[in-house]
């Protein structure tokens, strides 16, 4: 890009801010009560000027990638058993988040809180049926006043129980461009029960989709990058459906790693040792729809599925080369940041499980790679707890604003830059809320710190958790019932009551409707019910049956003073 043409874009910039400006005060009047929020929200950072760290004649480009089911370990660099050479080059020359985590492991909702930038309490898609709150602002709208051209291309997912007023893949906010498709979408070309082929929406128009989905959505995403005519600044949101299940890798990619063992987790065994401690709802979902025993109803062999899962990732490693070369021959690679992010994990077979949506580390642990070679540094690791939270104010602020206030991240611009953070964050809430079509993952509340996870289930009569994450990193070790821990646990406690509750201060547990019985089945023949934890059988004569009367922190500070009182007293 010249400098004069740098020079037109800021003017464009400029004046499309104040045109915005000028046109959203204008319709706040005319507008009903529920968008109202969301054109304040906007109004609020009209008026923000470029960063003064950043050159305002160098705006950066910005494509973000997300990837479905990636689990954070799903990369080359990380992974002996796998080849991904073109994300290893994103880590390779640019800045690696080893601690990224999503805020529930589950697709929309973690979708949600990325757009959102907000915990799923308070947008509101509790799960993969219901639609964002109506008064919801997805960051791109931001950038569309920060003189933006937007794009979406891929798998949207969110608010699949759509109104009869709107269709699961109509174009929505924030996105000048529009290129996407109901649902989870298909790998291939697929007819349907209504007998038509699966069609994707380009902007408003249904057209048959042609050829392998990660493949096609690539080539929809290099298209709109050449056939822009706009000297503005852009912003490319490629929301890949792969590597969601069923897996299906691309032809070329069918006998991949033939030759390769994909090996088998040690807390898959079932056995005494690896369920000790462990809540006995995941013991007995070893035998269910997420569990080995009767993965999704079926004789799968779960290691056999995570090799199409590997090879399903393949096209998405080549779908990244493509943009990559595109940037360079085009000269977009010295003023363009490119991010790639999983929306949530994926466990194959630790604990018994597959699948996700339980706080365990492969479920809610996900890659996170930032590339940009004008701004970052070259093979940067950052080791801070970073989460899709922090991806709408990282946007926000590589466009120059600052975050509005219904933000609950932080922008990662400054750590991957590897400045000082003296103000990260300490812990992460992680939520999730039990959904009838999969019974057998209850309501989880889980606080992470760098040294320690609790984990606790809502609604059941189950044990919590606490895990010395440094130490036990496969989190087989439950130190909740250890009086050693007491002051952890009672401590953590408090805290994720306390981030719990929404931005009315108020503490709830939101549910959708229930309109079937849900994957209910277990194998006949598979692993039988968990037994009740051992340390909760007691007799009538046993100590301490009323000691849940007694808050454990008061325990904690009762302690410390019987401790004072035995401690030598000074002359």
């Amino acid at each position: 890009m010249s400098a004069s043409t740098r020079s037109n874009a800021v003017k464009t910039i400029s004046a499309r801010r104040n045109f915005v400006f000028q046109l959203s005060v204008a319709c706040l009047c005319m507008l009903s009560s529920p968008w109202l929020h969301a054109s304040d929200a906007i109004s609020k950072v009209l008026d923000v000027q470029w960063q003064t760290d950043r050159e305002s004649s160098q705006p950066l480009n910005a494509i973000f990638i997300l990837t479905d089911d990636q689990r954070f370990d799903e990369m080359g660099f990380m992974n002996p058993v796998i080849d991904t050479p073109n994300i290893d080059r994103l880590a390779r020359e640019g800045v690696h988040f080893k601690n990224a985590f999503v805020t529930t492991a589950l697709c929309s909702p973690s979708r949600a809180t990325i757009l959102t930038g907000q915990y799923m309490h308070n947008h509101g898609v509790v799960d993969n049926n219901a639609p964002p709150n109506p008064n919801s602002v997805f960051f791109p709208q931001y950038l569309q006043v920060a003189g933006y051209d937007t794009a979406f291309v891929g798998k949207w997912h969110m608010g699949e129980a759509a109104s009869a007023s709107r269709s699961l893949d109509d174009p929505q906010p924030g996105f000048d461009h529009w290129v996407s498709f109901a649902g989870q979408g298909h790998y291939y070309p697929t007819r349907l029960r209504n007998g038509l082929m699966n069609q994707l929406n380009i902007n408003g128009e249904h057209v048959p989709q042609k050829g392998y989905i990660t493949d096609e959505l690539t080539d929809y995403a290099v298209d709109y990058l050449s056939q822009r005519t706009s000297e503005n600044p852009f912003f490319l949101y490629l929301s890949h459906k792969a590597v969601h299940a069923n897996f299906s890798p691309a032809a070329r990619h069918a006998e991949q790693y033939a030759d390769r063992e994909i090996p088998i987790p040690t807390s898959q065994a079932d056995t005494d040792e690896n369920y000790r401690g462990k809540p006995m709802w995941v013991k007995n979902q070893r035998n269910s729809w997420h569990g080995v025993d009767f993965p999704y109803h079926s004789s799968l062999d779960v290691q056999a599925y995570k090799m199409e899962y590997h090879r399903a990732m393949s096209a998405v490693d080549d779908s990244i080369g493509r943009l990559l070369a595109w940037l360079a021959d085009n000269g977009y690679a010295e003023n363009t940041i490119v991010m790639l992010m999983g929306d949530n994990g994926f466990l194959f077979g630790e604990h018994g499980l597959i699948d996700k949506r339980n706080a365990y580390e492969e479920s809610m642990r996900v890659p996170l790679v930032a590339w940009a070679p004008s701004v970052l540094p070259k093979n940067h690791q950052v080791d801070e707890m970073v989460a899709n939270l922090d991806i709408a104010p990282t946007m926000l602020d590589i466009a120059g604003l600052k975050s509005p206030v219904q933000f609950q991240g932080q922008s990662l611009l400054g750590l991957a830059r590897g400045l000082p953070a003296p103000a990260w964050r300490q812990a992460l809430l992680y939520e999730y809320y039990w959904e009838f079509n999969f019974p057998s993952t209850p309501t989880t509340f889980a606080l992470r710190t760098d040294d320690y996870k609790l984990i606790q289930y809502h609604g059941i009569w189950d044990t919590e958790e606490l895990y010395d994450i440094k130490n036990d990193p496969q989190e087989m070790n439950n130190l909740v019932g250890d009086p050693k821990y007491l002051p952890v646990v009672a401590s953590m406690r408090q805290q994720l009551f306390k981030r719990l509750s929404n931005n009315q201060g108020q503490h709830v547990v939101p549910y959708t409707e229930k309109f079937s019985s849900g994957a209910v089945f277990r194998e006949r023949d598979r692993s039988k019910a968990a037994e009740f934890p051992d340390q909760w059988l007691k007799k009538d004569t046993d100590p301490g049956l009323t000691n849940f009367f007694v808050p454990d922190h008061r325990r904690v500070e009762a302690r410390k003073k019987r401790k004072q009182m035995k401690a030598p007293q000074p002359d």
